[in-house]
């Protein structure tokens, strides 16, 4: 006798559900270690798991030393990666709506093959362009400076491709012709009606930009040679190799780590309102 059909529906979601799972606690395995890994003394980092973690104890102890060391420069490096990440998303947002709007609004010779090349920039990883950057950026004596970082940062063609979609899709023809019949100039058009219009997927843009830039690693560590200047992934990456002959640095390190999770999350809950996963969603689709 056949199981009933709600029974077999069942039985079939468990596998599905069971696969996510696992994929959940794989994803999950990392940040937890990293967690119980900074509330341990340099002596007890290796048994991360073994006992309970002391947030009030060991992870401020090892906060105090990560502030201690070379007066503060941990929150240098916080600062640096601010102002890449920051800087680098917004001059990404403002580069990207106006190219993603002419894309979506304007008719003019060589549309589709601008377009085209946009989506083959797309699959260009970004890694292959960091020496042609390095050298350009050098010709011009940028090379070392924080538009070294911000500058190649604020072109990103998968940005300027989410907007043209959006764009497309969220700012009617009909109001843009109003707005010409009224004797709105296209820069007008642009700014005061179809970006608030478009500030859902802009803010899309900006996050997934922010995000980008800060956890970039190879273009400031190509671009940067000033320690002052290193933004946080570079600067813990040179307390990783300091480690080999100071073990005690490795706590720094993961410390430093955890924290630099804080204004990714901070940012996320701020904009949350905002963030529009559909927006991702629509653009892989067209």
């Amino acid at each position: 006798m056949s199981a009933p059909p709600a029974a077999a529906a069942r039985r079939a979601k468990v596998l599905p559900t069971l696969i996510l799972a696992l994929g959940g606690v794989y994803a999950l395995l990392p940040l937890l270690w990293v967690i119980f890994a900074a509330t341990k003394s340099p002596d007890e980092l290796f048994t991360t798991f073994s006992g309970r973690p002391s947030f009030t104890g060991g992870f401020g102890q090892n906060v105090a030393a990560l502030h201690d060391f070379g007066d503060g420069r941990f929150w240098l490096w916080m600062l640096n990666s601010l102002i890449y990440a920051g800087g680098g998303a917004l001059l990404t947002v403002v580069v990207s709506a106006a190219a993603g709007y002419a894309l979506a609004k304007y008719h003019f010779a060589g549309r589709r093959l601008i377009f085209g090349a946009l989506l083959a920039g797309v699959l260009v990883p970004q890694i292959t362009l960091a020496i042609p950057q390095y050298l350009l950026l050098s010709q011009i004596g940028l090379v070392g400076s924080y538009w070294s970082v911000i500058l190649p940062s604020m072109i990103s063609p998968y940005s300027v491709y989410l907007c043209r979609i959006y764009a497309g899709a969220a700012v009617p023809d009909e109001i843009l012709e109003a707005g010409r019949v009224d004797g709105s100039g296209e820069f007008r058009l642009l700014w005061s009606v179809a970006a608030p219009i478009m500030a859902p997927g802009l803010v899309t843009v900006f996050l997934l930009q922010f995000i980008g830039i800060w956890n970039n690693f190879l273009l400031p560590y190509i671009m940067l040679a000033d320690d002052d200047r290193f933004p946080l992934t570079v600067g813990l990456y040179s307390l990783l190799n300091r480690g080999a002959s100071q073990p005690a640095l490795y706590s720094l390190v993961i410390t430093g780590s955890l924290l630099s999770i804080i204004p990714i999350v901070a940012l996320f809950l701020f904009l949350q309102r905002y963030w529009r996963l559909d927006l991702v969603a629509g653009g892989l689709k067209g």
